[in-house]
């Protein structure tokens, strides 16, 4: 969330066989471009000013970060439940968002991103 956009810096922490779990899609994203597309349009979706974390657990190669941010007067709160290999790459990737009504708002702008960066060629 630090460097909204710098796919580079993304590209160089996530695996090749990376696995991101939505909120709001019912399976799965498997492999490093689709991750990088759904964490690129969650960064700039959710990154906005009064984004930040509230707390962070980490247990050996397993992290959790609790965030909250608001959007459209909806506060948002959520968890990044992250896993690292041995490498130091991100190997899963899951989050979840409450309550309904942010996640109803997520999906409404992620759609909206992902569709946008899809036109792009990215």
């Amino acid at each position: 969330m630090e460097s909204v956009g710098d796919a580079a810096a993304l590209s160089a922490l996530i695996a090749d066989d990376c696995v991101f779990h939505s909120p709001v899609v019912h399976t799965p994203q498997a492999g490093k471009p689709i991750v990088m597309a759904y964490l690129i349009a969650a960064a700039q979706v959710l990154g906005n000013d009064s984004f930040r974390y509230v707390r962070e657990l980490v247990d050996g190669e397993e992290m959790m970060l609790e965030f909250v941010t608001e959007i459209d007067g909806i506060v948002i709160n959520g968890v990044d439940i992250i896993r690292w290999s041995p490498e130091g790459k991100i190997t899963d990737f899951k989050v979840m968002v409450r309550p309904l009504k942010a996640i109803n708002k997520v999906w409404e702008l992620m759609a909206a991103q992902l569709a946008k960066a899809k036109g792009q060629g990215a």
